[in-house]
């Protein structure tokens, strides 16, 4: 049901009582149950008149807290109260008198203090759901100067200017929002009124944002709904395709793009999320608590994800000053946070990860951050390849050793270890055994996991951002994106950006010599009959089924769930599958490819350095060696730098032809950090790495069982096990 249709049924017994007495509305007629909308905002947000507007739609009654509830009870405007009273006395009487009051389906305009009374504000959203109006404080002062307004509660005379006040209020009105209305700079009242009904037929219509499988979406049943808290439990859909939103993204006008320009990464973050969260999933304040707490004072960068000049028309965001010193960081200090939240009750979870090297120690770095229940009801346990990581990386996953947080090697390679957790979340008997013998239910932290997926779009949102900011480019001005790539989760994530608003021109997706993602998307072919997986200089992308794609394929056909099920059938049974031609033209309007050898890989990194003193990750120089090829320089490229360069010491020694390499990881650190001028490595990253962790660490045969009764073991032994 839409919402205006909706409210014709809400707007027929709507009544509005201005009075102590208690609301007689009948909540069963109404689609918000007979409550009100409370619009919410700073002095000058314009409450009043989009209060009038969204009520006329409606067809509600509108009510201004000021005109229709203050002063008919203090027989007196409400600036002669302020200056009678002064602003904390002024406070008190405002939440008295607002406690008394009593509407049912109503359109409410709070005045810009009602947010600064907690008991009030209680009493208030006990009948009504509350629609913040975020509107940028520059548009709102610019407002007030036109209404000659120069001093509003909370101000005393020389105590703190108008600016400072109303960044001060913002804390409050974060903390009792149900809804946020974002707004762009100069938007109309008009506009925001538009944004305002918008918002709250989202909200209404819960039922209308959720998941679908890539490969069963337009066949799966109307009864089922499956929402955002469903699909960071469950990671993997049950016919084994991958969750995409049923709508698909939002889109984010220009003026609120360019208001999200002179944020900070949190902020920005906070924004982009509600508008892809559900807030009756994860609600905004929860949300907020999330965002600051994983984007806080474990990034060594305050800008979390920083964009730097590196030569010419060439730009690199740095994605590695997270806690584990790659890209994964930005995604998993938020995801598990989202899983706690979204865990149903009287259940225990294993999160099962196969890594080419990031995720593990990204995954076991941020679920070690839960506390109390949620850590206790939450195991992690991570395969890797024993061959197919670095030292540094071996030594940061075996460093976590706690009950519940495990990483066992594998005498395999990425493919297998991914392969075997995909086998065992579709084997029924496997999951029922775990769920009766140890209430157990497995999940994943993947990128097949929508939960892991969904953060990294801030961060390509955010490049464009910093560069529009820094002055390189105007908001509209187009950009491309080199992004080394393996399992396709960062590409994806671009393209997922582009989708809400950010003028990428194109996605460059960079291959090392396991070229098996550049030769698909030249050639519309996927063919791994036969073809082994070589080590190389970048192992984190050092792999052939590439999990993501199904997502892109997905994405290309308009959505064509039948097509995707039948392709990755085939590839499943004959290792190889071919795309109708006018897909792949699709796909090259939207993404370039190419690939890097190993040589060409080490003398990027070389160059670079001896250029410009920029040490670079052999990851981040595969994409390098790719971009000069395919960008035509007629518009900036942002290279993704996936990793800090310390995770690949030996490759990155090699590169730079230093003799006499220490064999300790920690003194490789240090002699590469004392070669380069920039960037340093992360402290946490340096802790663990001195805890030598791998000293304990024992290798897994590359057989299925032998990893299946590695899942058994690791439940048996944490703090999983149901006495």
């Amino acid at each position: 049901m839409g919402l205006l249709s909706a409210i014709q049924i809400f707007s027929r017994t709507a009544r509005c009582q201005l009075s102590t007495s208690k609301s007689w509305f009948s909540t069963k007629s109404a689609p918000l149950g007979g409550k009100n909308i409370l619009l919410m905002g700073l002095p000058g947000a314009g409450k009043t008149t989009v209060g009038k507007i969204v009520a006329n739609k409606l067809g509600l009654p509108a009510v201004d807290v000021d005109d229709d509830v203050l002063e008919p009870a203090w027989k007196m405007p409400v600036a002669a109260k302020l200056a009678e009273l002064g602003g904390r006395r002024f406070l008190e009487e405002e939440g008295r008198t607002l406690s008394n009051f009593s509407a049912s389906g109503c359109i409410v305009s709070l005045t810009g203090s009602n947010p600064l009374h907690g008991e009030a504000m209680q009493h208030l959203k006990q009948n009504g759901v509350v629609v913040y109006l975020d509107v940028d404080s520059r548009d709102v002062l610019e407002r007030l100067g036109r209404m000659k307004v120069n001093r509003i509660v909370g101000q005393e005379d020389g105590v703190s200017s108008m600016r400072d006040i109303l960044l001060y209020r913002k804390q409050f009105y974060e903390k009792w929002l149900d809804v946020r209305v974002f707004c762009g700079m100069r938007d109309t009242v008009e506009e925001v009124a538009e944004k305002v009904l918008k918002a709250v037929e989202r909200y209404l219509e819960h039922d209308e944002e959720t998941y679908v499988s890539t490969r069963s979406g337009a066949s799966e049943s109307p009864d089922r709904k499956t929402y955002f808290s469903d699909v960071v439990i469950e990671g993997l859909a049950a016919d084994g395709g991958l969750y995409v939103p049923k709508k698909g993204f939002p889109d984010v006008p220009k003026g609120e793009w360019l208001r999200l320009i002179s944020m900070s990464y949190p902020e920005r973050a906070l924004v982009l999320l509600e508008k892809c969260i559900h807030p009756l999933d994860v609600s905004p304040l929860d949300l907020r608590s999330m965002v600051f707490k994983a984007y806080g004072d474990n990034f060594s960068s305050d800008r979390v994800a920083p964009v730097k000049h590196l030569v010419k028309n060439q730009y690199i965001q740095e994605l590695f000053h997270g806690p584990t010193a790659s890209f994964k960081d930005l995604a998993l200090q938020l995801m598990p946070q989202l899983f706690a939240h979204c865990l149903p009750p009287m259940c225990n979870f294993l999160i099962l990860v196969a890594t080419s090297g990031d995720t593990g120690s990204a995954v076991l770095s941020g679920f070690s951050r839960l506390s109390g229940a949620d850590r206790h009801r939450t195991g992690v346990l991570v395969f890797f390849p024993e061959e197919g990581v670095s030292e540094v990386q071996k030594l940061q996953m075996t460093s976590f050793r706690e009950g519940n947080a495990r990483a066992a090697s594998v005498l395999s390679d990425f493919d297998f270890c991914q392969k075997s957790i995909k086998r065992m979340f579709g084997e029924s008997g496997l999951t029922g055994h775990l769920a009766v013998e140890y209430g157990t239910v497995l999940s994943t932290a993947n990128s097949i996991n929508w939960a892991r997926l969904l953060p990294q779009v801030v961060y390509h949102s955010s490049s464009y951002l910093d560069l529009c900011r820094d002055g390189v480019i105007n908001f509209g001005d187009p950009l491309d994106v080199c992004i080394p790539t393996g399992n396709f989760g960062n590409a994806m994530s671009a393209l997922y950006a582009k989708q809400m608003g950010i003028p990428i021109r194109k996605v460059i997706c960079a291959s090392n010599h396991n070229r098996v993602v550049s030769d698909f998307l030249s050639t519309g072919r996927y063919d791994l009959q036969g073809r082994p997986l070589l080590l190389s200089h970048s192992p984190a992308i050092d792999i052939l089924k590439s999990s993501n794609l199904e997502r892109f394929i997905h994405h290309v056909s308009g959505r064509n769930s039948r097509l995707v099920d039948d392709v990755f059938t085939h590839l499943h049974t004959q290792e190889r599958f071919q795309l109708p031609e006018y897909l792949l033209g699709r796909m090259q309007q939207e993404v370039q490819a190419g690939w890097c050898s190993e040589e060409d890989c080490l003398a990027a990194v070389q160059e670079l350095h001896s250029q410009t003193g920029y040490l670079m990750d052999t990851h981040t120089a595969v994409a390098k060696v790719v971009a000069d090829r395919l960008q035509d320089g007629s518009c900036p490229t942002v290279l993704c730098s996936t990793a800090h360069y310390g995770k690949f010491a030996p490759a990155v020694f090699k590169a730079l032809r230093i003799q006499n390499v220490p064999p300790d990881p920690v003194e490789q650190l240090e002699q590469l950090g004392a070669a380069a001028s920039e960037p340093a490595a992360h402290g946490e990253m340096m802790s663990r790495l001195r805890q030598r962790g791998g000293s304990e660490r024992r290798a897994l045969q590359a057989d299925y069982s032998v990893l299946v009764e590695e899942v058994e073991s690791m439940i048996q032994d944490s703090f999983l096990k149901v006495a």
